[in-house]
């Protein structure tokens, strides 16, 4: 069965209506309701479509680009629950699938599993959620290569069991290339997903997400912070700002300090502060003096 069977009957329609190059204010007001507006609707329409032929999906973009909210309107779109595994170094096996604990039955003292979220979403059927899949150790994703191809089965290494998703399991993970810390995803790995790149949002988009999740209500200071959004953008892409600067998510805290503090002290405290470099820090303030003045 695909995943296309849990999504509501409005959702099917539109994708059938895009299927034939049908465009519908009625999906981005769906969109809307779940959370992220993407810079192009057909980055969303892609990965519902991708999700419901039963693929995984690999979001890929720069960092506060929007990529978990992205997921988590996915999960509200095909109202499924979403477990979450959050990568590093540190990851290893029990991370994934869970850990071995004594537990008491009466009075007698008893060995009990308690399953990760792999096991957990395999098992209920949901969203299984991989951030910063690339920053995990090359040796320890191989364990869920069964889980992100066909067979969709996993051995559990702690007990034993063949585990079989149950209908309705998905996979979204998410990527920052090229990120301290990260390493190159092997090939074996990469074809296991559909591959979804998201860019910033700009402009427009940009205002209208300012206007919906922020606490700042003045139009002009989210003109200004638009504005502000692009220039670190374009330092970034030019070299001069590491990629964090340029996060929509440290913006959005800008943003709602802004409400409270004046602006430049908000960029200071959510942007500026977060650089490594004092060049970086002023070049960020010289921006923020320059639209803030």
């Amino acid at each position: 069965m695909t995943q296309l069977s849990l999504l509501p009957e409005s959702i099917r329609r539109l994708i059938n209506e895009n299927r034939n190059n049908h465009h519908n204010n009625e999906f981005s007001d769906l969109i809307r309701e779940g959370g992220y507006v993407p810079p192009e609707e057909d980055l969303l329409i892609d990965a519902v479509t991708a999700l419901s032929m039963g693929k995984n999906v690999l979001l890929k973009g720069p960092t506060g680009s929007g990529k978990t909210r992205f997921a988590e309107t996915l999960s509200n779109m095909f109202n499924q629950p979403m477990f979450n595994v959050n990568c590093s170094v540190d990851l290893d096996a029990e991370s994934l699938m869970g850990f071995k604990t004594l537990d008491y039955e009466g009075d007698k003292q008893i060995i009990d599993f308690v399953p990760g979220p792999v096991t957990n979403s395999m098992k209920h059927g949901t969203f299984l959620y991989i951030d910063e899949i690339n920053m995990a150790k090359p040796e320890t994703l191989p364990l869920i290569n069964g889980v992100l191809d066909y067979r969709r089965t996993i051995t559990n290494p702690f007990t034993e069991e063949i585990i079989t998703a149950k209908d309705g399991f998905g996979v979204v993970a998410a990527i920052n290339e090229g990120y301290v810390g990260t390493v190159p995803l092997n090939e074996a790995l990469k074809n296991r997903f559909v591959v979804i790149d998201i860019p910033y949002l700009q402009g427009d988009q940009l205002k209208q997400l300012i206007q919906e999740t922020s606490h700042l209500d003045d139009e002009r200071t989210i003109d200004l912070f638009v504005q502000l959004s692009a220039d670190l953008i374009q330092a970034v892409s030019q070299g001069k700002l590491a990629e964090d600067a340029a996060s929509i998510r440290a913006l959005i805290d800008a943003c709602d300090l802004s409400a409270m503090i004046p602006p430049k002290r908000a960029i200071r405290r959510a942007i500026a502060d977060k650089m490594d470099e004092d060049r970086e820090k002023k070049f960020v303030m010289t921006m923020a003096e320059t639209l803030f003045a």
